[in-house]
């Protein structure tokens, strides 16, 4: 039996007739105190290691069930089931005040881990690589979550509870309030850090934080966020709900116990959100924030109900203070972000004027906001977030804008503009864009678009256009010339290849809006140039070399304008 503890040989004296009869012999074990019948030890497998006093049997929470009885004269004579002691009858629990301790002590065993993410929602559970899936928008305050959806997990067994009220009332009485308290709480504040460490909870420090790498950092704040919900909707509802059934009777004793035991541990959890808080701040750090923030949204029905007693007072103030703190950092954030789009200096030229890196970051940004909208209307009101959303966007325009000006070539800073504008503008066609900007900021930029491809077409066309007008004030057909005609075709030539040549290089990604701006082309050129040519084609044709000035039909030009805008590199 090398692997039960110590069993010493107890006769059956006086002190114990009236508990066990009709037995000659009885063993009692040192370290527990519990005696067993005879037969109970013959067997390793009705008696195990005392690692853990383990699961108990009949767990009907009551003290007149079939597994506990405390006797009327207040002896706390009891008999129960034990898995790790077999059967067990009339336990002598006699008041001593070292009972209650060694009692509480075999029972208050720390949580493993995986045990806690079973008592959570299953949408809520850690995956296998250690993130939650956590299903819900961002609502904390419609996020599909009940209180039932969470087990409180069972850390002392129900049986036991009232036993340890028992004597934790003959502790009172027997005036040892003192030793009633400092033994609760020793014993159980060490078993909830336990848990506590086991999950994985560490103390940081501002330094801390602000020395780790991005992604690093942002795994640290998504397990931080698990802690605190199993932390606040588990471990301390879990340790409320006992400390009121075993300390019953006595609220001062036990409110001052609940918060000794559970004030460092929680201390520690939230030094981690205040050194978030308070670190330098940075755009790439607000979404994690803004979770950080909805955790303690959702949380704060438990920090009133679980905290709510005169010792918790200081606890719950520093979980609303570091929601208030959380808060001032978003809406700090945002305002950060705003200065640094508008101040962004990166100098290099998209060449082919396409989207820039600056548009698409501010753009994925932007629609990562809309979808923390319930979140900021509970920071913002819906003027001012409105007013930071927009504000946001004018910051980029401006410094488009800006960049637009490093271009040569003044068609190509447009079709730039247009790219740019239209990302956007496409992206945000939804109706949280449209909610959250208002419906008149998208139309109005539609427009924008629609201005920068017109110019485009002037700056790069007008020419080419005006060259072939048969209309023109250059060409009249009474004093026109051979000659005249065909430096007309000559120069037509020049300026078509030309803008071929470089515009195939540019690009317009979104198909519709360059397919949009190629008939918008056609449409000009085509009937202009087909005019210029009907006219006085045959003046050319009817002489040598013809081909060397009538160098393209209207199919060959509605063929060559399927090239712009392709990206191609023509090297």
């Amino acid at each position: 039996m090398s692997n039960l503890h110590e069993l010493s040989i107890e006769n059956s004296t006086d002190d114990h007739a009236g508990c066990f009869q009709e037995k000659e012999q009885l063993y009692k074990c040192l370290k527990c105190g519990i005696f067993f019948h005879k037969e109970c030890t013959e067997s390793t497998t009705e008696i195990n290691a005392h690692e853990n006093l383990g699961e108990v049997r009949a767990v009907e929470n009551k003290p007149n069930d079939e597994s506990i009885k405390v006797d009327e004269r207040g002896a706390s004579n009891v008999h129960f089931t034990d898995e790790h002691h077999g059967k067990v009858d009339d336990i002598n629990t006699g008041y001593d005040a070292c009972k209650f301790k060694q009692i509480l002590e075999n029972y208050s065993k720390p949580i493993e881990p995986n045990h806690l993410f079973e008592c959570l929602p299953s949408k809520l559970r850690p995956s296998s690589d250690g993130e939650s899936s956590d299903g819900k928008s961002h609502d904390p305050q419609s996020n599909g979550l009940e209180k039932d959806d969470f087990t409180v997990p069972t850390i002392i067994p129900p049986m036991v509870l009232p036993l340890l009220h028992d004597l934790a009332q003959q502790m009172v009485k027997a005036g040892h309030q003192q030793q009633l308290f400092e033994t609760y709480r020793d014993t159980r504040r060490a078993v909830l850090a336990q848990s506590i460490e086991k999950l994985g909870v560490e103390r940081h420090s501002k330094d801390d934080v602000q020395s780790m790498k991005q992604d690093v950092l942002d795994a640290k704040i998504r397990n931080w966020i698990i802690y605190m919900r199993i932390s606040v909707k588990l471990l301390f509802a879990a340790e409320k709900e006992i400390c009121n059934q075993i300390l019953d009777g006595v609220e001062p004793l036990r409110d001052q116990s609940f918060a000794e035991i559970t004030t460092i541990s929680f201390d520690m959890l939230l030094s981690f959100g205040y050194a978030i808080a308070i670190s330098r701040r940075s755009p790439e750090k607000l979404f994690v924030i803004l979770d950080m923030y909805e955790i303690m949204i959702e949380l704060q029905p438990e920090f009133e109900l679980i905290f709510g007693s005169q010792p918790c007072t200081e606890m719950k103030e520093d979980a609303l203070n570091l929601t208030k703190l959380l808060a001032q950092t978003v809406k700090e954030t945002i305002v950060d972000f705003k200065g640094a789009v508008e101040m962004d200096a990166t100098e290099t030229v998209v060449m082919d004027g396409s989207v820039h890196a600056l548009t698409s970051y501010v753009d994925n940004y932007v629609k990562f906001l809309f979808d923390y909208k319930s979140t900021l209307r509970q920071l913002l009101p819906d003027t001012k977030l409105k007013s930071a959303l927009t504000g946001i966007m004018r910051a980029l325009m401006k410094n488009l804008d800006g960049k637009s000006r490093q271009y040569e070539d003044a068609a190509l800073s447009q079709l730039f503009l247009m790219n740019n504008v239209y990302y956007i503008v496409r992206h945000f066609r939804s109706e949280e864009a449209k909610d959250l900007l208002g419906d008149d900021w998208v139309q109005t930029h539609g427009r924008i678009v629609q201005q920068h491809a017109n110019q485009y077409q002037t700056v790069s066309w007008n020419k080419c256009i005006t060259v072939q007008s048969s209309k023109s004030g250059l060409i009249k057909i009474k004093i026109i010339t051979k000659t005249l005609v065909k430096e007309k075709f000559k120069t037509f030539n020049s300026q078509f290849e030309e803008l071929h040549q470089r515009q195939c290089q540019w690009l317009v990604p979104d198909v519709e809006m360059r397919e949009s701006l190629r008939l918008a082309i056609a449409e000009v050129l085509l009937p202009a140039y087909g005019s210029f040519l009907k006219h006085f084609g045959p003046m050319i044709e009817s002489g040598k070399n013809s081909q060397a000035y009538i160098r393209f039909t209207t199919e060959d030009l509605e063929r060559m304008l399927n090239d712009f805008f392709e990206g191609r590199n023509l090297e």
